[in-house]
């Protein structure tokens, strides 16, 4: 067990244990002592103090621990450097440089805006430090992309807000790609930049990029407020739209469209994994808008790279099973089932909106088995189960006779199951004397999902019949435009007649008749 102490460093509380800071102190007092001929040097000594503390920073936050020990200020102070290194080549004048046999530093880069050779707001000369670039070929560019579209105007002001500017020593050091240790804070004060001198223009640049920055900051903070808002009440109505497709709500969500499309067996599994997919990568986004909005702490690597982890895991497991449920369409097939009807000169088409109590409507809506015989829903207005697949063409009978052929249609991973679901499924229609009604949608005679069934109607009429079509087919119809005979919309029937070219409104033909 070893003491540790408090002390302020760089204006930053640093912990440290007591002979670590012995060490330090005794390093320090070197460092003061030997920068003491001038008071410019206490500029140096300032800056030298605030490097040192980054490093402690950044070594409590690589080490996850909480103070500095002995071993951490030999390697920090074996970095900076020693002051007995310049008191020797300052003692032997012309000597060989002690420091020589060390190699030139080869440290990364980081971009700032340089402000103290700044025109503006001193991006083209960070800018030029960060890519070894004389500033004024970038000035160059900038000024020539400002009359291609003027994107570069926009690049500028982007770079100008998000860019931070250097303010410390060690940051301009840094930024110029010098170590950061005695010998270069040094060099660096013997050798200053000159600052540019700043005319009127200069300095309004300089307002007008700190107000920008100002301006720019308060933005995207307002922004990440409204992906926190909006991020966390989509999450929320995942969350509750992954509880109804689990039936807490509805225990009749499986015959919805589209999730009748996925089988009953591994539904579960593609709810949790497409719910993964899309419900990690907005948590991040709320969690990054949070630390952007109240200048948090960055999100821990352990909970970013378990979130990947989660994400990917939902991401392949998605596509498995999106990928099995297209092989269930993988195959066609098609039956055809073909009704006689007694001849009339004028029928009349209509909807029958209603349809018969199946097993599972008996189920839904709590009626025992034995009481549905007879029972009808007179309209289905509930959800949407299923896209429209039922069409009604007509067309003129070869034979001279008036018949109805329904053509079922259905997919499967094999033609064997596609005609298996073509099988199952039950269209009715019934005649009554010259009125033909047909059901408005299809049943399937046993539970299955959906694999795209439909009923293509084809209506045989003979030459000369006439027939009176109800608004309510007008999307059913194939071939026809329903509306270019219903001229005004506000009819209930339309009148047509079959000639040997096909179908003709009647309309248009006593319109022609009187011209």
């Amino acid at each position: 067990m070893k003491k540790t102490l408090n002390i302020n460093i760089g204006n930053s509380i640093v912990h440290i244990e007591e002979d670590a800071y012995e060490m330090l102190t005794i390093y320090l007092n070197e460092v003061k002592h030997h920068f003491s001929k001038n008071a410019d040097d206490f500029e140096i000594v300032t800056d030298i103090e605030n490097r040192i503390a980054e490093m402690f920073g950044e070594i409590l936050t690589i080490q996850q621990k909480q103070a500095i020990n002995i071993e951490d200020v030999k390697s920090v102070t074996a970095q900076m450097g020693s002051v007995k290194d310049f008191e020797t080549s300052e003692e032997s004048e012309g000597a060989e440089d002690p420091l020589a046999h060390i190699p030139p530093y080869d440290g990364v880069k980081k971009l700032y805006r340089d402000t103290d050779q700044a025109m503006v707001a001193g991006v083209c000369v960070g800018l030029g430090h960060y890519l070894n670039i004389e500033a004024r070929w970038i000035r160059l560019a900038a000024l020539i992309s400002m009359f291609i579209g003027g994107s570069g105007v926009l690049a500028y002001l982007i770079m100008w807000i998000v860019i931070p500017k250097a303010e410390s020593k060690s940051e301009k050091m840094t930024m110029r790609g010098e170590e950061p240790n005695l010998r270069g804070f040094a060099n660096s004060h013997l050798n200053p930049l000159m600052k540019q001198s700043r005319g009127f223009i200069a300095e309004f640049f300089e307002f007008l990029g700190s107000f920008i920055q100002g301006a720019g900051k308060t933005l995207f903070k307002m922004i990440a407020v409204v992906i926190i808002i909006f991020g966390s009440l989509f999450l929320l109505f995942l969350i509750v739209a992954v509880a109804g497709l689990f039936g807490i709500w509805d225990s009749n969500v499986y015959s919805y469209f589209p999730v009748s499309m996925v089988n009953e067996d591994y539904l579960s599994s593609i709810v949790i994994a497409v719910f993964i997919v899309f419900a990690v990568p907005l948590l991040a986004l709320v969690l990054f808008s949070v630390r952007v909005a109240f200048n948090g702490r960055a999100i821990n690597k352990t909970l970013s790279f378990g979130l990947l982890i989660i994400w990917l895991g939902g991401v392949v497991v998605s596509i498995f099973y999106i990928a099995k449920i297209t092989t269930e369409f993988k195959e066609s097939a098609e039956l055809a089932q073909v009704t006689p009807l007694v001849a009339h000169k004028t029928i009349l088409l209509t909807v029958d909106k209603t349809r018969f109590f199946s097993k599972e409507d008996s189920i839904n809506y709590k009626i025992e088995s034995y009481n549905k015989n007879g029972r009808r829903i007179l309209n289905h207005s509930g959800p949407f189960d299923e896209p429209r697949n039922v069409s009604l063409r007509i067309e003129e009978s070869e034979n001279g006779k008036s018949e109805l052929v329904r053509n079922y249609r259905a997919q499967g991973k094999t033609f064997e199951a596609a005609l298996k679901q073509a099988q199952n499924i039950r269209y009715e229609f019934v005649q009554k004397d010259s009125l033909l009604n047909f059901s408005s949608r299809l049943q399937l005679t046993k539970k299955a999902s959906w694999r795209n069934q439909e009923v293509d109607l084809m209506l045989k009429v003979p030459v000369g019949t006439h027939l009176k079509i109800s608004r309510d087919l007008a999307w059913f119809l194939n071939g026809y435009n329903y509306w270019d005979c219903n001229y005004d919309g506000t009819a209930e029937f339309t009148e047509w007649i079959m000639t040997h070219t096909g179908l003709k409104c009647l309309n248009e033909r006593k319109d022609s008749d009187n011209e």
